[in-house]
């Protein structure tokens, strides 16, 4: 049984300025704005929700398949993520358009200015799940991730109509979207993701009280940055999970997914509620433990050795048969 990770495919090219932005305005100039600012350094990392979290996945031992739009400068990219263990083959290729690009600049106060173009991830709407379904032989589980809003809203509507499960993960895509668009992502959906901020955002738009939410979804998992997760379904008690410490935090970026692969995976494997969470926590550190959404790894040892810490002795021996002996490295 396989997993469909459906969601932006992005490169993000970030740069250093060495001032301070606001130093750069002349005051009653706005209307005339026209600058240039001379970076110090220039760093490109892969990135995209969709492709962030089939990574995670493939160092956890599956083979996820992705499912998303890009173009021809894909090569190098699309390589990495096969070395990962992700089953590209269902990934379109655009003839005209670039792959999604994220450029930001940040100075040393913090601020930033970025642009994002989305490129050729406007063409995600073209893809049908069917063939996806066809060629690996059956879904066990669609990931509905931040995407082209009209792809996402094909995929869920797509799930609905052939039976498969499906995870709603709109993310950043709630704060422009409407109230009925939210409510056709969300109604139907095994498992629902958001923070504690989506979470607000999506009742307070789709005009739900949470419970109305949790009798449209299976589960409700609720990421709260240092303060861990929490899990609800209608009938059962909520499960709080930790976030397991961070050691040397880097960069928040690309945690939320790699917590979302974690559990993901530990589902898979048929572990519990629980258990899962407890996993997605501690794939979710050491993400943000080093600059990249997917420059990080999970060595068996050192991984079981802190979750153990986190977590106890016997959740590390459940745990660990799932496992790869030897994990794909980053």
């Amino acid at each position: 049984m396989s997993v469909a990770v459906t969601g932006s495919i992005a490169t993000d090219h970030l740069m250093t300025f060495p001032g301070s932005f606001s130093e750069q305005f002349v005051e009653g100039q706005m209307e005339n704005v026209s600058l240039s600012f001379l970076v110090d350094d220039l760093v490109q990392h892969r990135g995209g929700a969709g492709a962030n979290m089939a990574y995670g996945m493939g160092l956890l031992g599956l083979t996820p398949v992705l499912v998303g739009s890009v173009g021809s400068d894909f090569d190098d990219y699309d390589a990495w993520l096969q070395r990962h263990g992700v089953d590209t083959k269902s990934v379109r290729w655009s003839d005209v358009k670039h792959t999604a690009r994220f450029t930001c600049t940040t100075d040393v106060g913090g601020k930033q200015i970025a642009s994002f173009y989305s490129g050729a991830m406007a063409e995600a709407s073209m893809i049908e799940l069917a063939p996806v379904a066809a060629r690996v032989g059956s879904l066990d589980l669609v990931i509905i991730g931040p995407n082209d809003p009209t792809a996402m809203v094909r995929h869920t509507e797509e799930c609905r109509e052939r039976g498969y499960r499906f995870m709603a993960d709109p993310s950043q895509q709630l704060a422009w979207a409407d109230g009925e668009m939210i409510r056709s992502l969300v109604d139907g959906a095994d498992l629902l993701f958001t923070n504690e901020y989506e979470a607000a955002l999506l009742k307070q738009k789709t005009g739900w009280t949470h419970e109305e939410v949790l009798g449209r979804v299976g589960t409700w998992v609720t990421t709260r940055a240092a303060n861990g997760v929490r899990v609800e379904q209608t009938g059962a008690e909520t499960i709080e999970v930790i976030a397991v410490p961070e050691t040397k935090p880097v960069e928040p970026t690309g945690g939320g997914d790699a917590l979302r692969a974690g559990f993901v995976a530990a589902r898979q494997w048929g572990l519990g509620l629980e258990r899962a969470t407890q996993v997605g926590s501690a794939v979710a550190t050491a993400a943000v433990e080093v600059v990249g959404t997917q420059e990080y790894d999970l060595p068996r040892e050192s991984f079981l050795e802190r979750f153990a810490l986190a977590f106890g002795a016997d959740a590390a021996d459940e745990v660990a048969p799932h496992l790869p002996q030897s994990p794909r490295s980053a």
